[in-house]
């Protein structure tokens, strides 16, 4: 059995879970030693980057290198296309969540503090996630999503129900594209993406709420 080393709220450590759901593979889960970013961990992951996989004589971490090492390794159902120009296109989604759409999103984090903000300093990030969010539109343009669950796919609905967690919060306006909407209501079917959601919301709304955001 492999071994995942995760933190409850780690979105990418949900997106992996997203595979590991939809390969229908046994795995366990623990919590870094020492904790998260802990001298304890950096012995055993040096990057202190999560999540890890230990599996037999492997260490491996970035949720990418993980996700294209078990998609080889455990190759049904697969989750890149045969030609390889689609290939490309759906690494190329998948990078664009982990450097484009998450990190814009990830900025809103620092000011999940219950304080004041000025309410201009939402309006910018907001309006970055939603140029995001139009450029995201026009790569499913270029490669229109099938029903097949892919590695491009796995990170987006976890980062869509942190977007939709923090629009109430934040007082954020968010403009979707129509074609990412309804991507985002196809992806929630994928059973594997159901399932995560369905613990994965609730640990959110917990961090939120201990976080000060919600007071």
């Amino acid at each position: 059995m492999l071994t995942i080393y995760s933190v409850p709220t780690s979105l990418y450590c949900a997106k992996l879970r997203v595979l590991l759901r939809h390969k229908r593979l046994d795995w366990r889960e623990l919590a870094p030693p020492g904790g998260y970013g802990s001298d304890a961990y950096k012995q055993f992951v040096p990057s202190g980057n999560l999540p890890a996989l230990v599996y037999d004589d492997l260490l491996l971490t970035d949720s990418e290198a993980i996700a294209e090492y078990l998609n080889e390794k455990h190759p049904e159902p697969p989750m890149l296309p045969g030609p390889i120009s689609e290939r490309a296109r759906i690494r190329e989604r998948s990078r664009f969540h982990d450097t484009r759409l998450e990190p814009a999103v990830r900025r809103l984090f620092s000011y999940l503090d219950g304080k004041l903000h000025p309410p201009e300093t939402f309006s910018a990030l907001a309006d970055d996630i939603s140029t995001r969010l139009t450029q995201l539109a026009q790569l499913l343009k270029l490669s229109p999503p099938s029903n097949v669950l892919t590695l491009g796919d796995c990170g987006y609905p976890i980062t869509f129900a942190w977007i939709e967690a923090l629009i109430p919060i934040l007082e954020l306006e968010i403009s979707w594209p129509p074609s990412v909407s309804q991507w985002s209501v196809s992806l929630r079917e994928h059973p594997a993406v159901a399932e995560e959601l369905v613990s994965y919301r609730p640990t959110v709304t917990d961090w939120l709420n201990n976080s000060g955001a919600c007071a």
